[in-house]
């Protein structure tokens, strides 16, 4: 695998999340943004740990009650503690994993990533979010789409500008899928001042993130039977017994394709 060039004069997403959520593998560049997005909103710090949350919330659903054994993570992000297949593999140790990111730091990364359990797998795709046939195609080598499939897109969807150009690589990547395939979708919301603000600062910078209504977001799911409790605010879905979180400016939900 080549060594990436990775530009430290603007920031990345992957790695300003990665700042947010207190690593190690970030830059100036990146410390600078997350520090604007922090004053402008301060509650996105705890946006970036309830995606996280999410994520194994919905991967252990996945591997354990739904049956899946097929991972496909779009927007992978930098390795932290609990990635997809790590979760899934400790449910399912036969789960196969596919990741796409475009984010050259992920790159590197991906040799520390590109770890499995002996009776699975785990592949990377190095791809943009907006060339989904690229992405079916290149994971045809490790996924079967003949058998269902875990669509993951958290946080990854508010980086295509067009609405419904979003709607379609959902759209795409779905109809790839059988009956029995899920989805599962996080993104930030412009449900509040401070959040639309935060756009603001991240396109300032040169690095957008195009917030959706909560109404946008159902969209995503259209022809999708939406797991309980619907489409909600990402802190308040299926959180821990005895809490009571309060709203965020990030929604998410779960589909089942029928």
């Amino acid at each position: 695998m080549t060594e990436p060039n990775i530009d430290t004069s603007r920031p990345s997403s992957a790695r300003v999340w990665n700042y947010l959520l207190e690593g190690k593998d970030n830059f100036a560049v990146d410390r600078e943004l997350g520090e604007a997005l922090r004053a402008a909103n301060p509650a996105i710090v705890g946006v970036a740990r309830e995606q996280r949350r999410f994520l194994i919330q919905a991967v252990t659903l996945f591997a354990g009650e739904a049956g899946i054994r097929q991972f496909l993570d779009i927007g992978t992000g930098l390795p932290t503690a609990d990635n997809t297949h790590e979760v899934a593999q400790r449910v399912a140790p036969d789960s196969r994993i596919v990741y796409v990111d475009n984010d050259p730091l992920v790159l590197v990364h991906a040799r520390a990533l590109l770890t499995s359990s002996a009776e699975g797998k785990t592949a990377y795709i190095d791809s943009d979010v907006e060339n989904p046939e690229r992405i079916l195609s290149e994971a045809a080598q490790t996924l079967d789409f003949s058998r269902p499939v875990a669509l993951t897109m958290i946080g990854i969807l508010g980086n295509v500008a067009d609405y419904d150009q979003a709607k379609s690589i959902v759209r795409t990547l779905l109809a790839a899928v059988p009956s029995g395939s899920y989805l599962a979708v996080s993104d930030g919301t412009s449900t509040s001042a401070e959040s639309v603000e935060s756009q603001r600062v991240a396109k300032q910078s040169g690095h957008p993130y195009n917030l959706r209504t909560p109404e946008e977001i159902e969209g995503f799911f259209e022809g999708l039977e939406i797991l309980e409790p619907g489409v909600v605010s990402t802190s308040q879905w299926r959180p821990e017994p005895g809490t009571s979180p309060g709203h965020l400016d990030v929604y998410c939900a779960v589909g089942r394709k029928p």
